[in-house]
């Protein structure tokens, strides 16, 4: 965080600026309830995978839901590398979940 000098004249905030990034506060934070659906649903896939002695890790799955993100990224305008590593990111938490989850049982 940037501090301002106590001398500084103060700035008003850009109003245009201002609408973006109120904009962008409001997409974080859907993207963290979203989030937060996500894996309330994937906690109870790694109870279901625990107790049906499965494994925590689907390669399949995974392979396919890459392919699917990719593709709808890219009908997006949205990098498909970026989504793919930020899939990758969720896909390893999950699984690190699942481990857990089966390790517990």
């Amino acid at each position: 965080m940037t501090t301002q000098r106590a001398d500084a004249p103060k700035r008003t905030e850009d109003p245009v600026l201002a609408g973006y990034r109120q904009s962008i506060d409001n997409i974080d934070a859907a993207l963290v309830f979203m989030l937060a659906e996500r894996f309330k649903i994937t906690q109870k896939v790694g109870e279901y995978k625990a107790q049906a002695e499965l494994p925590p890790a689907d390669p399949g799955r995974e392979e396919r839901q890459v392919a699917r993100l990719r593709a709808l990224a890219q009908s997006a305008d949205l990098d498909p590398e970026f989504s793919e590593k930020f899939l990758r990111f969720i896909i390893d938490e999950v699984i690190h979940h699942h481990e857990r989850i089966r390790d517990e049982v």
